[in-house]
């Protein structure tokens, strides 16, 4: 649907009638590449990537980041970003490249590479949109560009194409081993030019690599018509970004999709060699097309439209380390006026997340504290010391059990989280066994699990923690830590790894990113909305990388189920 119209039988049934209730909306894909970059390091070329900001209000809002391409002052990105396009409004981007250098998520330790200032608008009406690349005080940075290309996307159109590709007896290219090939997918736009679509992984010393299943929306192929010409480009990889081209293919969408009943296969033909020796060339190797599954890209909302419910605990760190409650530095102190960071944060996650749980009662635990009677150390207890009712009605009931625990606790110490995730993962089993045993006639709504744990300090069981992590990953659950006051939490980044990289001291790697760490005092001088928003950023797309993990698609949305009953 074009942007600023709607259904024309509502625009047109009468004098009277007034603009719709829903706004009309077009979704628009953006690509980026770069060219020219400057070299910032030394022995090797820069190792770009593109973060996109938006302007709202007064602020300006990162909108996503796109891979780091290694060794490489004209990258191509393969991730977009999708945006909502409204006709009638000024909508101003900002586009900033940098060379990474390091794991941090910070960009303050990177070096800049340029940055250009436009609007959604421009992008739209040039496409391809490019653009030279300026410093920070505005002045052009030699020959170095930047080129957007947007596309409209079809939100009413979930289909999802999951490939799996491989490769035979690929020319070698390595002097003193075998090729290190990866493959580019691209396809052709009506000017003739190539746009990436996707880039897979590097496979290492081999001619006959197996590529990783991966999955692409059937939009970023650019519809359905059969005839869309595909490119498929096989490069071997080398470390300083000079990548040798093993050959190409070019073949069709409509090839593409006849691997959904048998596998499919092209020459990989490298021209300059096939020039060069003529007839008896014959091919540089095989890609092979295994299979092509047509599936569906269900989103959060369709999971809560079928009936998700979002359940939420909180847990919070009673050790020493937080100062005596009666002493005004204390982070635990609690004055008439004023809520201290523990309850500010309890306060802003919780009043996002109580609309999502139809019951909003809410686990609420502690631990690092010496608990009545015994007065044992302990890093799992319910606030309101009730073993089989932990449960807070709401997040007013979770603030006033955190108030009413403080004076009956002894803070004491270490900073041990294991347990706390732990008490939760068996929950959620709980769970969802007791959900798995209901009857197929009848739509169960999924319960998703998030723990909140505010803490004051490093932990302390760190590798119990990643065991815990690990073991969770596979479960309907997410983690969100923020830590509360001014200590280095510098090692706490390292359990939120988006790359996941994180594993446990086993080895096992965790199954899918399921931590998100803030530390509050970065928040602290703004409205609790930007806290909330911070910390409940990767939540939806948890919830949705779990249950596609599992094929679990969502129920019929709730109206339609009533309706068919």
């Amino acid at each position: 649907m074009a942007a600023g119209y709607c259904d024309l039988s509502q625009r047109y049934s009468g004098l009277n009638i007034g603009p719709p209730e829903t706004p009309c909306l077009t979704k628009v894909e953006i690509r980026v590449q770069c060219h020219h970059l400057q070299n910032r390091d030394l022995m090797s070329k820069s190792d770009p990537m593109v973060v996109l900001f938006m302007q709202e209000g007064e602020k300006w809002v990162q909108k996503g980041r796109t891979e780091n391409v290694k060794n490489s002052l004209d990258p191509e990105f393969s991730k977009t970003f999708d945006l909502d396009y409204f006709f009638e409004e000024v909508q101003n981007l900002r586009f900033e490249v940098f060379d990474i250098d390091n794991s941090t998520p910070e960009l303050s330790d990177d070096d800049f590479l340029g940055v250009i200032n436009c609007t959604l608008g421009q992008v739209v009406a040039s496409s391809p949109f490019t653009k030279a690349l300026l410093s920070r005080s505005g002045n052009r940075l030699g020959k170095s560009t930047i080129t957007v290309t947007a596309e409209e996307v079809d939100t009413f159109s979930k289909d999802v194409l999951v490939l799996s590709f491989r490769a035979e007896n690929l020319d070698k290219k390595d002097f003193l081993g075998k090729s290190d090939p990866f493959l580019e997918i691209k396809r052709q736009l009506p000017d003739g030019s190539w746009l990436l679509v996707h880039r897979t992984e590097v496979i290492k010393h081999t001619l006959n690599p197996v590529w990783k299943k991966f999955d692409i929306a059937a939009k970023s192929f650019g519809g359905n018509n059969p005839e869309i010409p595909m490119l498929l480009v096989c490069y071997d990889h080398d470390d300083d970004g000079g990548h040798d081209m093993i050959g190409e293919c070019r073949t069709t969408l409509g090839q593409i999709m006849q691997a959904q009943n048998q596998q499919v296969s092209w020459p990989c033909i490298n021209m300059k060699k096939k020039q060069k020796k003529g007839n008896s060339y014959t091919n540089s190797g095989t890609i092979i097309l295994s299979s092509c599954q047509v599936t569906k890209d269900y989103s959060f909302l369709d999971y809560i439209f079928g009936g998700t419910q979002i359940n939420f605990t909180v847990a919070v760190d009673f050790t020493a380390s937080n100062g005596d409650p009666r002493d005004p530095n204390s982070l635990h102190h609690i004055d008439p006026i004023h809520h201290n960071e523990y309850m500010k944060a309890i306060w802003a996650v919780g009043n996002v997340i109580q609309d999502y749980d139809s019951d909003k009662m809410f686990p609420a635990l502690g631990f690092g504290a010496k608990i009545p009677p015994n007065w044992q150390v302990s890093h799992e207890f319910p606030l309101n010391f009730n073993i089989n009712n932990p449960f807070c009605s709401g997040v007013h009931g979770l603030v006033e059990a955190y108030r009413n625990c403080l004076p009956q606790v002894k803070l004491y110490g270490p900073t041990n989280i294991a347990p706390i995730i732990n008490h939760t993962a068996c929950l959620t089993q709980q769970t969802m066994q007791q959900q798995a045993q209901q009857t197929m006639q009848q739509q169960v709504p999924n319960s998703y699990f998030i723990l909140l744990i505010l803490t004051d300090g490093v932990i302390t069981d760190m590798d119990e923690t990643r065991q815990a992590i690990v073991a969770a990953s596979h479960l309907p659950m997410s983690i969100i830590i923020i830590g509360v006051g001014r200590a280095d939490f510098s090692a706490m980044n390292f359990l939120d790894g988006d790359d996941g990289a994180l594993r446990a001291p086993d080895g096992r790697p965790v199954l899918r990113d399921i931590v998100q760490f803030v530390p509050f005092y970065k928040y602290e001088q703004g409205p609790p909305s930007l806290l909330a928003k911070e910390v409940l950023a990767e939540v939806p797309s948890q919830v949705v990388q779990f249950y596609k993990m599992l094929d679990i698609p969502p129920n019929p949305p709730r109206q339609k189920t009533q309706m068919l009953n």
